[in-house]
């Protein structure tokens, strides 16, 4: 009703004038007949209670705008539900999806690991260890999530972002849990484990990259003009990335400081890395996993992590590489097993560059085409250049003959003239 805009009771006055409008629209099926009565009736009011007059005549507006929709505007109500859902319907960059292929969009390859993103790779390395059919779009870094973020995934029409929301749902999805046979002591640990290294180790690497751009790019021997898509020299975009790497592109010495690890010294942040380290050197021990035999979702973002120190190249020091090689060597060999295991076309992606190394390529075909097409066309070109050469033959021999009856015709003339004179 009108006064419930007010909050207040109702008068046995305001009662009986509020029932009249109400009256008149159980009467009238017309649903702007009873907001026209909604509308009078509040300028009843206005003249009896001068107090309020502009939010009476508000109220008894809304009041006749719900008795229209309740008496007769069924429509209506049923056309909002139905435009609701074709705003909310989902946009997705791969229009021509596959069912049940998940689309990976992520940064662009290295010559020295699959992905500088630790983000990135864990989600490469977990659609490829749960036995997911996947593709990475191409998008030369110009396409972000929803939310803003690299990596996000597209499944069905439907966008995924986050590393971490996007493994849960697609382990829900298609029952790939890979910490399944995980006791809950371990999952409490793997969840603290993975906490560590996403809000603590990867910002210490951060840090490094964000105040030494240019090494970074020395380190992963990072080829801008193929990753940007750009036709600049790379000396330019080298310039450019190493100016704004760290205040604009990423932002990374204001995310550092603000995530609260760039507030302390250099030597103090390289020492918590370390710390890092550290402890899951002894968490993993002398097992070929963190919880054993297999690969859970734990030594995926270890992997991811860890992979960004041992790559980086020997070109240029780099404290935490130096650290795990000489104390955490079991670190090493958990790196190489997952490399192993999930990236058997490691060579291929780092030399190639190939975002979709492990998609089988439709060559053979295209080649037998080709070299089909090529066969023909020389045959073609041997019949035509045959033809050519019989033409050339049968005009010489035309023009033999041409030159023989001149010849027989001379001749028989001076036969003639001798037999003449011989009379």
């Amino acid at each position: 009703m009108a006064t419930e805009v007010e909050n207040k009771p109702l008068t046995t006055e305001e009662e009986k004038k509020t029932e009249q409008p109400a009256a008149g629209a159980d009467k009238k099926e017309d649903g702007a007949a009873a907001a026209t009565a909604g509308s009078a009736e509040g300028g009843d009011k206005k003249s009896a209670d001068g107090d309020k007059p502009v939010t009476e005549n508000h109220a008894a507006d809304v009041g006749g705008g719900d008795a229209a929709t309740a008496s007769g505007a069924g429509t209506d109500a049923a056309a909002a539900p139905a435009k609701k859902e074709k705003e909310v319907k989902p946009t997705v960059h791969k229009t021509n999806f596959e069912k049940d292929v998940v689309y990976l969009y992520q940064f662009t390859r290295t010559p020295l690991l699959p992905s500088m993103s630790p983000y990135c790779l864990k989600v490469e390395t977990w659609l490829r260890l749960a036995g997911l059919k996947y593709e990475n779009i191409d998008h030369k870094l110009k396409l972000r999530s929803k939310k803003g973020q690299l990596p996000f995934v597209e499944v069905n029409g439907e966008e995924i972002a986050d590393s971490a929301i996007i493994i849960k749902e697609l382990a829900q999805r298609y029952e790939k849990d890979l910490d399944a046979a995980l006791t809950q002591e371990q999952r409490n640990i793997a969840h603290a484990m993975i906490s560590m290294l996403e809000n603590h180790l990867i910002w210490v690497q951060l840090f490094w990259r964000s105040k030494n751009p240019e090494q970074m790019i020395k380190g992963y021997k990072v080829n801008l003009q193929h990753a940007l898509g750009s036709r600049l020299p790379n000396a330019v975009l080298n310039f450019i990335f190493k100016f704004q790497f760290g205040r604009k592109y990423l932002q990374g010495s204001k995310k550092v400081k603000a995530q609260g690890l760039g507030v302390h010294k250099p030597e103090e942040i390289e020492e918590f890395g370390k710390q890092d380290l550290k402890v899951l050197s002894e968490l993993l021990a002398d097992k070929p996993f963190f919880f054993g035999d297999e690969p859970t979702t734990l030594d995926c973002v270890a992997f991811s992590v860890l992979a960004q120190i041992h790559y980086i190249s020997d070109e240029v020091k780099y404290a935490l590489k130096e650290f795990m090689q000489e104390n955490c060597p079991n670190l090493v060999g958990h790196v190489s097993r997952i490399k192993e295991r999930c990236f058997a076309d490691w060579d291929d992606i780092c030399t190639k560059l190939d975002l979709n190394a492990h998609l089988p390529k439709p060559e053979p075909e295209t080649k037998e085409n080709k070299e089909g097409a090529d066969t023909e066309k020389t045959a073609e070109q041997d019949k035509n250049e045959s033809e050519k050469e019989l033409e050339k033959d049968n005009s010489n021999e035309k023009t033999e003959k041409k030159e023989e009856k001149p010849e027989k015709a001379a001749v028989e003339e001076n036969k003639e003239k001798e037999e003449a004179a011989a009379k």
